[in-house]
């Protein structure tokens, strides 16, 4: 019989775009401890070679995993997930991985016109492992890929701040909305974890209503059915829920963002 395993549920995103993740998983996942790691110091994943970015992650985890020794970790990128889960799980097989790829099933499953975008950061639309969902599930849709260069960061200012250039957001959406013997696109998958921070704009910048498809709810789910069939040790409430940030030196702005998550954040040791 196996022995319990640690408590701690630990996050992972390029930003604080994850903390949608974490704002699901929380209510559906009580009792367990909350570690969040933002790699803020590589922000944006989208500037990186893949093959640099992959090295970085593997090292990465491999200091986390030690650092922290989870239960469980949610990959709450897509573009880590997409480019590197395949070889963490490799690297670390006994590590429990759940990842975050784009919804492309749902929404073809759900989508009427037939015309359905991907919403997605250019690294996540150049991947083979995106094409793929879309031949596996969406063969008999029209599926745009669009790759947003500056989308993540608008989401990361507005979660700082509480303002964004909203015509910034409308450039960044547009090419997502196409009209082709009649029909439109009536359904945009939203594969980032900073985007549905922007959804309220996106619906106001639209130029016309459609289905934003968010996964962080899915995303939780996942982890929940994960859960179910793990056997967690007893939580010691001497240990909070903490916020990582691998720059070492958030802004006010984000360190106030994540207490409002419940978080406390902590120096970056792993």
């Amino acid at each position: 019989m196996s022995e319990p395993v640690d408590p701690s549920v630990l996050f992972f995103d390029s930003g604080i775009g994850g903390l949608s993740v974490v704002k699901e998983a929380r209510i559906i996942l009580p009792g367990l401890r909350y570690v969040f790691v933002a790699d803020d110091a590589a922000f944006p994943y989208g500037a990186w070679e893949e093959p640099a970015l992959l090295d970085r992650l593997v090292d990465l985890f491999g200091r986390l995993i030690e650092t922290f020794r989870p239960g469980m970790i949610v990959i709450a990128c897509n573009t880590a997930s997409t480019l590197a889960i395949d070889r963490l799980r490799v690297v670390f097989p006994d590590q429990v991985f759940v990842g975050t790829v784009p919804a492309i099933k749902p929404a073809a499953e759900r989508t009427r016109s037939g015309l359905v975008s991907v919403l997605a950061t250019p690294g996540t639309v150049r991947r083979q492992y995106t094409r793929d969902l879309i031949s596996q599930f969406a063969a008999r849709c029209h599926v745009r890929l669009v790759g947003s260069e500056n989308l993540a960061e608008l989401a990361e200012t507005y979660m700082q701040t509480g303002f964004v250039d909203e015509e910034a957001v409308r450039r960044e959406i547009a090419p997502c909305f196409v009209e082709e013997n009649g029909r439109r696109t009536d359904i945009v998958v939203l594969a980032c974890t900073h985007y549905p921070f922007l959804a309220n704009r996106m619906r106001k910048t639209a130029p016309w209503p459609v289905d934003w498809i968010d996964t962080s709810e899915a995303i939780a789910r996942r982890a929940l059915a994960l859960a179910e069939g793990m056997e967690f040790a007893h939580r010691d409430d001497r240990r909070p829920d903490i916020a990582v940030f691998t720059s070492d030196d958030p802004r006010t702005e984000v360190m106030r963002l994540v207490s409002g998550f419940g978080l406390s954040t902590v120096p970056y040791s792993a």
